[in-house]
C-alpha cells in the first residue's frame, strides 16, 4: 500500500509538469535492490530509443570487459589499437573521460555514400576522424565522436566487428535482456507501434519510429558506440541493478566489483569534468539527477529522453524513458524537468 501510494503522488506531480516537456515518460526506482516504484505518464510505448545510454550499457562494459581480460591498462594508448590515429599518445581512458580533445559532434552522415556497404561507410569515417584536428583541453567536452574512436579499439581488441562483440557481451552479461539490442540495418525487429516515435526527421525525409534517432548512428547501420540500443523500462533497470550487483560484489559472473568500482570512481579533478571511466557523476547544482543524489553517484543520460542512475550511498537506482524529442530536439523543458523527476522520487520516498 505504501508503494502505490508513493507512486500515485508522484504521478500527480509528474503529470501536472510534464505536458510541453514530452510526451510521455516511464519511471522506476529500486531501493536495496527492490523496486519500489513503477509509474507510466501520457503516452508510453513498451520500447524507446536509448540513445547514449548505448555508452555505459554496451561501450563501457566492453571496455570494462577487456580491461578485465589484460587488453588494456590505465596506461594503454591508442597508438596500440589504431597506429594511424592522429593522436597516437592518447590514453585510452582520455576518451572514457571525454578529455581527449575530440569534438562533440561531427556530421560523418552527411558525407557517406548510404549505397555503399556499412563496413565501407565505416572506414570512410574512420579516414574521416583521422583529418579532425583534435584538440586536447583541461576540461571534459562530451564527445560521441571519442566514442566512436573507441569503438574502433574494440574492434581491434576482441578481433570482431562491433556487433558481434555486444552479441558476446550479451550472452556473457546480459542472458536475461530480452528486449536490449541493436537494430541491425536499421531493421525494426517488433511491429512499428510498439516503439516510440522521436522525430521527423528532415535528412530521412519521415517519422523516426524504430529507427535510431542519432544520424550517424543510422548511417553506420544502427550499431555504434555511442548511440543505436533499444529497450524496455524493465530492460533498463535490470542493466542498473546488474551494474548494482557488480560494485557490490554480489555477481561475479562478468567481471570483479575491483573493476567494477575502478571504472565507477572519479577519473577526472574536480572542476574539468564530473566523470568516472564512461560514466556521468553529478555536477554540483547542475547534475541531471537533481540535488540529492551523493557525489559518487554514476549515470548518464541520452539526448531522446533516456536517463539512469544509481546512488551507492542510499543504494537508489532511477531510470527513466521518454521520447522528448518528439515535440522538438532544441527544446530545453525536459532537460529542466528532469533533475525535478529525481528530487520528487527521493522526496516522496523519504515520506514512506
Amino acid at each position: 500500500m505504501r508503494g502505490s501510494l508513493l507512486e500515485q503522488r508522484l504521478r500527480m506531480r509528474i503529470e501536472e509538469a510534464l505536458p510541453g516537456a514530452a510526451p510521455g515518460l516511464q519511471l522506476q526506482a529500486h531501493l536495496a535492490g527492490r523496486k519500489v516504484c513503477d509509474i507510466s505518464v501520457g503516452d508510453t510505448y513498451p520500447y524507446y530509443d536509448l540513445a547514449s545510454l548505448t555508452k555505459i550499457i554496451f561501450t563501457v562494459p566492453a571496455m570494462m570487459w577487456a580491461f578485465e581480460k589484460g587488453w588494456w591498462t590505465p596506461e594503454s594508448v591508442m597508438s596500440a589499437y589504431w597506429p594511424e590515429f592522429p593522436k597516437p599518445q592518447t590514453r585510452l581512458t582520455q576518451f572514457l573521460t571525454h578529455s581527449s580533445g575530440a569534438p562533440a559532434v561531427y556530421p560523418f552522415f552527411q558525407e557517406l555514400n548510404l549505397q555503399s556497404s556499412v563496413e565501407s561507410r565505416r572506414q570512410v569515417v574512420k579516414a574521416k576522424i583521422q583529418e579532425i584536428p583534435f584538440e586536447p583541453k583541461d576540461e571534459s567536452v562530451y564527445s560521441d565522436v571519442g566514442f566512436l574512436v573507441l569503438g574502433y579499439a574494440l574492434e581491434k581488441m576482441f578481433d570482431k566487428p562491433l556487433f558481434e562483440i555486444w552479441q558476446a557481451l550479451r550472452e556473457q552479461a546480459y542472458p536475461g535482456l530480452s528486449t536490449l539490442d541493436f537494430h541491425p540495418a536499421n531493421r525494426i525487429l517488433e511491429p512499428q507501434r510498439f516503439y516510440a516515435p522521436t522525430e521527423r526527421c528532415a535528412w530521412r525525409g519521415r517519422l523516426v519510429q524504430g529507427e535510431v534517432h542519432d544520424e550517424n548512428a543510422w548511417a553506420l547501420g544502427g550499431v555504434s558506440t555511442h548511440s543505436g540500443l533499444f529497450g524496455s523500462i524493465d530492460d533498463l533497470a535490470w542493466y542498473g541493478l546488474f551494474l548494482r550487483s557488480q560494485l557490490l560484489g554480489f555477481s561475479k559472473t562478468f567481471i570483479k566489483a575491483k573493476t567494477a568500482k575502478f571504472f565507477t570512481q572519479r577519473a577526472r579533478p574536480l572542476g574539468k569534468g564530473d566523470w568516472a571511466l564512461g560514466f556521468m557523476m553529478p555536477t554540483p547544482g547542475g547534475a541531471s539527477c537533481g540535488d540529492y543524489f551523493s557525489p559518487y553517484s554514476v549515470g548518464h543520460t541520452g539526448f531522446t529522453g533516456t536517463s539512469l542512475w544509481y546512488d551507492p550511498v542510499s543504494d537508489l537506482l532511477v531510470a527513466i524513458l521518454s521520447n522528448r524529442v518528439l515535440l522538438g530536439r532544441d527544446l530545453k523543458t525536459f532537460p529542466q524537468l528532469r533533475p525535478k523527476i529525481h528530487n520528487w522520487t527521493v522526496e516522496e520516498l523519504r515520506r514512506v
